[in-house]
């Protein structure tokens, strides 16, 4: 399909007046450097504004802690996760929950592309000194994903990989069910996900940015990634739309 010009857009507009995905703002006549410079055309300033206001977080695992030396944090200086870099779009904050939330429903797919594509400009920048190979998605067990009817990480993964212009794989199978991370207490969160991933040979010698909505405890990211490592990756890096301190209450999955 070929990009519509500026006088098929303004058409389309006043048939179909652009709304903000999360609050349903007009968009239209906004006055702002999103708007006006971006081609995006999803969240209005406020939304937006809120979204992606983070704090200062360790570049290793998230963490909202004090950073010691090269952007990490003191636990990551004396144990590091098995991934080389993490970027978070957003605090899993009351408007970052409830975007993630509503992508999790097959209705709020496209606010899931929406959050994919301002995660993957985040990624641009901040791995822009890495050569990425893949993009692979935290996948779903396949009944959990047939009763919600969508994949909200892979949604994002797809629109993460597009916004970068690097390949998106299914690459990575849940080979086990295992109860739904929120359920459980953090100390227990590892065990559920200890072998429940396989990373196919297509990974081999390649350098991954595994992609996910939530991070919280980091247990379902490290058992991806060690999937991954163990199949072969070069390098893997993570991202994901949102970080949850510890001490959240997730009405999401939680990774």
């Amino acid at each position: 399909m070929r990009p519509l010009t500026g006088l098929a857009t303004a058409a389309a507009d006043l048939l179909f007046p652009p709304e903000c995905l999360l609050c349903q703002r007009s968009l239209l006549g906004e006055a702002n450097t999103s708007a006006a410079t971006s081609p995006f055309r999803d969240f209005c300033p406020a939304c937006l504004a809120e979204l992606t206001a983070d704090l200062l977080r360790c570049g290793r695992c998230g963490a909202s802690a004090a950073l010691a030396e090269e952007g990490v944090c003191e636990g990551c200086l004396r144990a590091a996760p098995p991934w080389q870099r993490l970027v978070v779009l957003a605090g899993y904050g009351d408007l970052a929950r409830d975007a993630v939330v509503r992508a999790k429903r097959p209705a709020g797919e496209p606010i899931a592309m929406a959050l994919g594509r301002r995660l993957g400009g985040l990624v641009r920048s901040r791995l822009a000194a890495v050569r990425l190979d893949l993009v692979v998605g935290v996948p779903m067990h396949w009944r959990r994903r047939a009763v919600r009817g969508t994949s909200s990480a892979g949604v994002i993964a797809a629109a993460v990989a597009g916004s970068l212009g690097v390949r998106q794989r299914r690459l990575l199978r849940r080979v086990r069910a295992t109860s739904m991370q929120n359920t459980l207490p953090p100390q227990q969160r590892p065990a559920n996900v200890t072998g429940a991933f396989q990373a196919g040979p297509g990974v081999r010698g390649q350098r991954v940015l595994l992609v996910d909505d939530v991070i919280t405890t980091g247990a379902t990211l490290a058992a991806c990634t060690q999937a991954l490592l163990a199949a072969g990756a070069q390098e893997v890096y993570v991202s994901a739309v949102a970080k949850a301190e510890r001490t959240s209450t997730l009405t999401a999955d939680g990774s």
